[in-house]
């Protein structure tokens, strides 16, 4: 009898932690709240707001994990503070080597839509890494600084065709394919791409690059020579010296620099920083970040790995991808 109830009893505990909805979580809340990480005398505010991690607007779907995306984090963010007068600026922390073309493109909107709408100046702060789609993400920014360490450029894109076509030769397995036209299986891991496949995404590929160009020559207008844009972007990484010399950022410094430059564009002599966070408990200061997966178990760690080799258009420093 005992037996029979311990085996009951571990069967649906068993079932319960493969269930999405499970939650045991001590330190997130439910609704999104605002966080106190410089306090000060002035009820004026500028909010702090990360963009951490690889870009994605996939869902998270870590275990406990109060957050949807990137994008959708961002979002969320950049409404509250819209309909919140005392927010007077945003601070935008980026520390993250790119990711998806499109999801990088949705933020990079939603910073230039919040910005129109508002008047209210936005910072980028590029920490460790703001390289790629972080850095395309920062030229909607009205000022940059980069930390004296951080590697940002990286423009460029970046699109993953695994090929499994030898491993599949060597056990013996083949795959057919039935399609509708030649092109219809193109990128196939199954099969080497043709030399018509190869110019066929060349061709996104350059589009989705000149994007990336204008979109630089947008933000970084009288900063960055025409002319020197394309040298500039190969692809490579830079130093924030290096940066800030071709004129990528406008300056160099830690947070307070960052933060003192989002007083200056607000016309503000104090200011307390906030951040709106799910786990208020964490949230304790300029230093503290989102909790890692928010709870016992990180899926997005396995599923990140997996995405990095995933088919598909990135605006990436594929080096640093998890």
């Amino acid at each position: 009898m005992k037996k029979a109830v311990l085996g009951t009893a571990f069967l649906a505990l068993a079932l319960a932690a493969c269930s999405p909805q499970i939650r045991i979580d001590l330190l997130g809340e439910d609704k999104l709240q605002e966080v106190v990480l410089m306090p000060g005398p002035a009820a004026d505010k500028v909010l702090m707001i990360d963009v951490d991690g690889t870009i994605s607007a996939a869902l998270e779907t870590s275990f406990l994990a109060r957050e949807k995306s990137v994008v959708a984090r961002v979002f969320e963010r950049l409404e509250r503070a819209a309909a919140d007068p005392r927010v007077k600026a945003v601070l935008l922390r980026l520390d993250t080597p790119g990711g998806e073309v499109t999801a990088s493109d949705m933020v990079y909107h939603e910073i230039l839509r919040f910005k129109e709408r508002t008047g209210k100046p936005v910072v980028g702060l590029m920490m460790s890494v703001a390289a790629s789609g972080g850095y395309y993400i920062a030229s909607a920014c009205d000022l940059i600084i980069a930390h004296p360490t951080t590697l940002t450029g990286s423009i460029g894109v970046i699109s993953v065709f695994p090929s499994v076509e030898g491993l599949m030769t060597k056990v013996g397995v083949k795959v057919e394919i039935v399609k509708s036209g030649p092109a219809k299986d193109a990128g196939s891991p199954f099969r080497t791409m043709t030399e018509n496949e190869k110019k066929l995404y060349q061709g996104i590929i350059d589009e989705y690059f000149q994007a990336f160009l204008d979109v630089v020559a947008r933000g970084r207008k009288g900063k960055v020579a025409a002319g020197e844009l394309r040298t500039i972007a190969d692809g490579r990484v830079y130093t924030a010296t290096q940066a800030l010399g071709l004129g990528l950022i406008d300056g160099v410094g830690y947070f307070e620099d960052a933060f003192g430059k989002a007083r200056d564009l607000a016309g503000l002599d104090r200011a307390r920083l906030v951040s709106y966070t799910y786990f208020p408990k964490t949230k304790s200061n300029i230093y503290a970040g989102r909790p890692a997966g928010a709870g016992l178990l990180d899926a997005r760690v396995l599923e990140s790995i997996a995405a990095s080799l995933k088919t598909g258009f990135y605006y990436l420093w594929l080096p640093q991808a998890p």
